[in-house]
Parts: C-alpha cells; structure tokens; sequence
C-alpha cells in the first residue's frame, strides 16, 4: 500500500492541517551566497519550522521570481534542488507543492538509478569509488549462479542527485558476460545502458528486497550524513531475457531522501 506523501508520519485521527501562510522571500543582494541558496535555504527553514506543510501549494518559479524581482534562472535552480531532496513535489500543469523530504521510489518497472532519476526531471551523475575482479563470495555466486572459480567484477559507485551525493552502490557482474568493463568509463555511462547497448544482453526483470541499517562511520562520511542515521538497503538482482542473472548489487540509500513505492493488487 503507497502511504500518501502527506500523510507520513500523521497520526490516524489527525485532522487535516489548515494551509499556513506562505513566508516572505528575501534576498540579500550583497551576500556572497547566491540567490537560488538563499531561496533553498529559506524554504528549508521554513518547512522544518512548520511555516510550511507538506501537502500544502506553493509558489510558482514565476511567481516568485517576480515577487524577488529577478529572473527564473535562479529560483529554477533552488526548485531543481529542492525537488532532489523531496522537498517541492511537481505535478504536470500545476503549482509545485510541499514535500516530506522523501522521493518515492517505483520498484514496479525496471529502471535504472540514472533512468528513474531522469525520469522525475533531476540531474543524476555518479562517482567510481572502485572496481575490481575478485572471487565472489556466498551470497553473490549464489545471487549470480556461479561456481567459486568463476571471477565477478565488483563495481562500487557513489551516485548523486543535483550533485549531493544520496546512494552508494555496488554491482558485481559476472567476468565472463563482461569481459574489460574495467576499461569503461562507468562515471558517465548508465550501468544498464552498458549492459544492453554494448555488451548485447537486454534486461528483463529485477528481484529486490528491501531493509533498512544504520550508517556507520564510513557510509556516513561517504553519504555526508550522521552516524547511525537509517539508510535504506536494497539487495537486487537482474536478470535479462533469458532469465539470466546478470547483475546483483546492494545499494545503500539515504533514507531521509528516499522511500519505497510498491502497489499491490489483490487477486481473485
């Protein structure tokens, strides 16, 4: 069952909250912090103080601009931002509204970091924290269907949106479906584009489980959050279309940035 993105957190007798009064933008025009961080910031201190709700509408780019007197560009900027941390949920055709600071994320079709990211309007890129040919262990070369002899590529990447960083990922990948990935430039490139486009295997399907863990000193450092925050983790699989497996990662993910969104279907 999908949770409303306004309701996270309500309890189930709360009535729904009156819409609070937008707060006044202000720009300081000698500041060396540029606008479109001085609108991020304000609309941030402004939801965490309860100025602003989620569910409640906000704002237009336009409207705001002209309220501050200056062009779109950099209230466009501080939107993309907030956007990417779940803060202002934009609906085709309408004003953007108050987020919970979370981004749902649809398990239901297979798509890759770079593709759902895309998909919602942001900006994804991502970092090669490392890559190497190794062994697998238990759990991959079962996960993969290998025997103990057979190398994987372990691929770790930290992924970013609108350049914070929200998820540390890392793939093994079968040494024989892909020989010399090593010598890709995987920074730049979908993993799942590589895949297809290049070494000619089509994806079909994705098996995930989902948990949650605290960040230890490391994940945090890399996640630039706390130590012991929760992190999402998702343990997947993919297969192509001749129910192959060809990839199994565990992703680590922010999860003050990100939830589940799975539908269900009752069958008769």
């Amino acid at each position: 069952m999908r949770v409303p993105e306004s309701s996270i957190d309500a309890p189930l007798d709360a009535s729904p909250k009156a819409p609070a009064k937008e707060p006044i933008l202000i720009l300081d025009s000698v500041s060396y912090v540029p606008f479109y961080e001085q609108i991020v910031e304000q609309i941030r201190a402004a939801i965490k103080n309860g100025s602003l709700i989620a569910g409640q509408e906000f704002r237009s780019e336009g409207e705001v601009a002209r309220d501050l007197g200056i062009s779109k560009m950099p209230v466009r900027q501080a939107f993309q931002k907030l956007r990417s941390e779940g803060l202002l949920v934009f609906l085709r055709g309408k004003k953007p509204v108050i987020g919970t600071g979370q981004v749902p994320w649809d398990f239901q079709e297979l798509r890759g970091f770079s593709e759902e990211m895309r998909r919602r309007g942001l900006t994804p890129s991502a970092r090669v924290l490392s890559i190497d040919l190794q062994n697998p262990g238990a759990e991959v070369a079962q996960e993969l269907k290998l025997s103990s002899d057979q190398k994987v590529y372990r691929l770790k990447r930290l992924r970013f949106v609108e350049d914070n960083p929200v998820a540390v990922v890392t793939s093994y990948l079968p040494a024989h479906f892909f020989p010399g990935i090593e010598k890709l430039d995987l920074s730049r490139q979908s993993l799942y584009h590589v895949i297809e486009s290049i070494y000619k295997r089509r994806l079909h399907r994705a098996e995930e489980k989902i948990g949650a863990i605290n960040a230890g000193h490391n994940e945090a450092h890399i996640l630039d959050t706390s130590v012991g925050s929760a992190l999402m983790i998702i343990h997947e699989t993919t297969y192509d279309i001749e129910l192959v497996p060809v990839e199994y990662s565990v992703s680590l993910l922010r999860a003050d940035r990100y939830t589940a969104f799975v539908a269900s279907v009752r069958k008769k």
